[in-house]
């Protein structure tokens, strides 16, 4: 037996129990991971919570997380690894455990920390995806709200480097971050609409949400397309004749080497907050949801 974090019930992180579980056995493709790092994402809550139940309705007992670290320890029939690697990705069957599953691991460079590599998989790879979905060219403007977000952070650099001239909102607290992570930050709230304009007399031609802040309308009038205007935050895409970006790691797992390698040289910046032993699972999805923004929190089993 292991030990994983479970919930069996939708509700407040008080739900989140550490128990007994039978490590899970690795099907074909698939290596089992003794976990080191698994990243606490902001999806994790909503599901938790029960706001995803209508979507994706949960099968009880659920193991949370989707991104985790680790070493090989097991590999099924055709897995591209051998026991001993050092490996992330996205898992199958939860990550806040001492033991996950993954069916497309990574090579971890040696000079990721267990923490960012953790951290970088689901945030790094729904930036990209959107990036692509969105098809922003360099030299064309992007317009990303919650810049300041575990998502939008990823997102500035990577359009960035790609010669996209980018405007992220964000909180006063965290515009000087924004512009220093590439982009020209603006402060949301009332009036965002107005100092976007002054900082893009140009024009937006883009607009990806992942602030979910109710500012879809403007977006879509700023753009002159519904097209041009993608949100992985705001359940009220629909509404607006726009996407709502909810990938997989199918979808995404592409971008996840390139991000990699990004991380490892320098190039791509994913701040780590805090740390928690599994047993605080609890304490951190509740410290993130009190302090927004703020980076990544990682559970070290």
């Amino acid at each position: 037996m292991s030990k994983a974090i479970t919930f069996s019930e939708y509700g407040a992180p008080e739900v989140l129990r550490l128990s007994e579980v039978t490590p899970p056995e690795p099907g074909p493709g698939q290596v089992r991971i003794k976990v080191r790092a698994a990243s606490v994402n902001p999806i994790d809550m909503k599901i938790r919570s029960g706001l995803m139940a209508r979507m994706a309705p949960a099968d009880f007992p659920v193991i949370p997380g989707l991104d985790a670290a680790g070493v090989v320890d097991a590999v099924g029939a055709g897995a591209d690894a051998t026991v001993g690697d050092e490996v992330l990705g996205a898992t199958v069957g939860g990550s806040y455990a001492e033991y996950a599953l993954l069916e497309r691991p990574v090579a971890k460079p040696e000079s990721l920390s267990w923490e960012v590599a953790a951290s970088l998989v689901t945030v790094g790879q729904t930036a990209a995806r959107v990036l692509d979905q969105l098809g922003v060219q360099g030299g064309q403007t992007l317009l990303i709200h919650g810049a300041a977000g575990s998502v939008g952070v990823i997102a500035v650099q990577l359009a960035a480097a790609r010669g996209i001239t980018v405007i992220g909102t964000a909180a006063e607290r965290d515009l000087e971050r924004v512009t220093a992570l590439g982009a020209t930050a603006v402060r949301y709230g009332d009036g965002w609409v107005e100092r976007v304009k002054a900082a893009a007399p140009g024009g937006v031609d883009f607009v990806f949400d992942a602030s979910g802040a109710g500012v879809l309308a403007d977006s879509v009038a700023l753009t002159g397309d519904a097209a041009n205007v993608i949100t992985i935050a705001d359940m009220a895409a629909a509404q607006h004749g726009l996407r709502f970006s909810a990938g997989t790691s199918e979808q995404g797992g592409q971008s996840l080497p390139e991000l990699v390698q990004l991380a490892a040289a320098g190039k791509l910046t994913v701040p780590v907050w805090r740390t928690y032993p599994l047993a605080e699972a609890a304490r951190a999805q509740a410290d993130l949801e009190a302090h927004r923004n703020q980076g990544k929190a990682v559970l070290v089993p």
